[in-house]
């Protein structure tokens, strides 16, 4: 049976001359309009969406406790993905900010936790390029159903 890849939603995020995508376990998108140094997993500000504005749908799949959402980045010619886990504990309340972490950590900003990739793992080309606060990213959250699953809706 094959899986079909279902887009949940989408954020979109600009790049800033601070963008250092150096932390070693959490990475993070956020809706402030400025960065400094010290926001080393920042890798996008401005951002469209936060926690708390997610859709509906995305949240209900992060909330199944083990749900494995796959993440794709896009700046421009660079792309990378990885992929977290939701729990039903995460609230996914923050109005500022939406962090992804390699630990099971979880805070009002946690959309996903147990990630396969921190800010410091992301493709270096795509880093560079969100140096450009013109540059955009594409943060897009994706779920697999199964094929049968879909032909019954």
């Amino acid at each position: 049976m094959s899986k079909t890849k279902i887009l949940l939603d989408e954020v979109l995020a600009y790049g800033h001359p601070n963008v250092l995508g150096t932390h070693r376990t959490t990475l993070e998108i956020t809706t402030e309009n400025f960065l400094t140094t010290r926001g080393n997993c920042i890798i996008g500000i401005n951002a469209t969406k936060s926690c708390a504005t997610l859709t509906a749908q995305l949240k209900s799949a992060i909330q199944k406790n083990g749900k494995i959402i796959e993440i794709g980045l896009s700046a421009g010619p660079f792309h990378d993905t990885f992929s977290g886990k939701g729990h039903f504990k995460l609230e996914l309340s923050n109005s500022t900010s939406i962090v992804f972490r390699l630990s099971p950590f979880n805070s009002n900003r946690t959309a996903l936790i147990n990630c396969s990739k921190a800010s410091f793992d992301i493709n270096r080309e795509l880093i560079h390029y969100m140096q450009d606060p013109e540059h955009i990213l594409s943060v897009k959250f994706y779920e697999y159903g199964d094929d049968k699953d879909n032909e019954k809706s």
